[in-house]
């Protein structure tokens, strides 16, 4: 088997819900052997055989926050690149959702954080890159992050 046979490929999504200046993060502190663990992220998850991104984003958000997705937005996808794996991405906001947050999540502690305090919150280093676009009102977002264990090495905007 070659190199690039082992290489696991994965598709996942990513939404980050806006309240009145405030978006939904969860710190990653729950899960064992969570590739995230101990950094903040927004909520989504794998997409499954046969589901669209449009789908699976609904889904997760449901199962994670008890939320129901109204409307939302596609942002683009980021690539993460790393020797042993790769994940593509789909970026989301969520603008219009029903219910309350179940803050009790099995994945991570769930907050609502101020947009101005969440760039100083521990998270992947990549992230910071597209989350500075995302805060500032930018539509479309698309990169690639090349990493080397948990160091980022290199960004692409395309």
């Amino acid at each position: 088997m070659s190199e690039a046979e082992n290489i696991k490929e994965k598709s996942t999504t990513l939404c980050y819900i806006k309240k009145d200046g405030q978006y939904l993060m969860m710190l990653r502190n729950k899960k064992k052997g969570d590739e995230n663990a101990g950094k903040w992220i927004g909520v989504g998850g794998h997409v499954e055989e046969g589901e669209t991104p449009d789908e699976c984003i609904v889904r997760e958000v449901k199962e994670e926050t008890g939320l129901a997705l109204e409307d939302f937005i596609f942002h683009g996808v980021i690539e993460y690149i790393n020797t042993e794996s790769r994940e593509r991405m789909y970026l989301y906001t969520g603008t219009k959702f029903s219910g309350e947050a179940d803050m009790n999540c099995n994945e991570g502690t769930l907050a609502w954080i101020r947009q101005e305090d969440i760039m100083a919150l521990k998270m992947w280093e990549g992230d910071k890159y597209f989350l500075e676009k995302l805060l500032a009102g930018e539509k479309e977002i698309n990169m690639k992050l090349v990493y080397e264990g948990d160091r980022l090495k290199e960004v692409f905007y395309e």
